[in-house]
């Protein structure tokens, strides 16, 4: 019996121009069973989406209340690793700029120009003012404009792995950082844990590196008919592509909808 749906956004739940089908919606309405957003992206983004109920965010390092507008638990890197990881990343990765999220708003050196005009953040004059107005810090972004982020992730394992949780979530050249140990799956299995649900009644979906934790994990994984190689290759149920509503459409058969 499935009693929580763990679901990616981006590449995953989300149509292109980040919008949810009125199929995918109506879906999810029908299902008998928790549904937990769970995403590299800030709380801010989610509730422009019109869910409600919980979504982990920043890959894990915030919980959020969806219905109620409230971050319920948040795990925050040290400035002092900060520094260190941004020094390190400095010396490995040519060209590489750095942003922190701090839950509230990312901030951004000049280096870092990973953003569209849809992915709002605020740009300052050097690295030490971003370090100096963050009140907290969730998640570190690491962008170079030159770098292919499988092989840019490898070479931060090496230089930071032993201060961070690093992974990918797609965007060229960028890379997500977390708190050690922070993963989708380290959280998801902790909510879980409160409500009393075990892995074996989780279906996950996701598309990215940053969601294999989450999809080996749960139960049931499906990988999306778009996702990364290196997902499909060690997820052996894959569902239709995004562009299709993939997750709709196995939901649909699980639940006889």
């Amino acid at each position: 019996m499935i009693r929580l749906i763990a679901t990616d956004l981006d590449g995953t739940l989300l149509q292109p121009g980040r919008v949810i089908s009125d199929r995918t919606r109506a879906t999810l309405a029908a299902v008998d069973a928790d549904v937990v957003v769970v995403t590299a992206r800030p709380p801010r983004f989610v509730q422009e989406l019109g869910l409600t109920g919980t979504a982990i965010c920043a890959n894990g390092a915030i919980i959020y209340d969806l219905t109620n507008d409230e971050v319920t638990h948040a795990q925050t890197l040290p400035f002092d690793v900060v520094r260190k990881v941004a020094e390190a990343l400095a010396g490995a990765i040519p060209n590489v700029g750095i942003a922190v999220e701090t839950g509230l708003e990312v901030l951004c050196e000049p280096g870092f120009r990973a953003f569209g005009e849809k992915d709002p953040h605020r740009t300052l004059e050097l690295l030490d003012h971003v370090f100096e107005e963050a009140h907290q810090v969730v998640q570190m972004l690491a962008w170079a404009p030159d770098s292919e982020c499988d092989h840019m992730m490898e070479i931060a394992h090496e230089a930071v792995g032993q201060h961070v949780s690093v992974t990918h979530s797609g965007g060229i050249g960028l890379l997500d950082l977390s708190p050690p140990g922070v993963s989708k799956a380290a959280t998801l299995e902790s909510l879980c844990r409160t409500r009393g649900i075990d892995k074996d009644e989780v279906i996950a979906f996701g598309d990215m590196p940053n969601d294999l934790s989450m999809l080996t994990w749960a139960g049931t994984g499906y990988a999306m008919g778009n996702a990364h190689p290196t997902v499909k290759q060690a997820v052996g149920n894959h569902a239709p592509p995004n562009t299709e509503d993939g997750v709709a459409q196995v939901l649909e058969r699980i639940f006889r909808l």
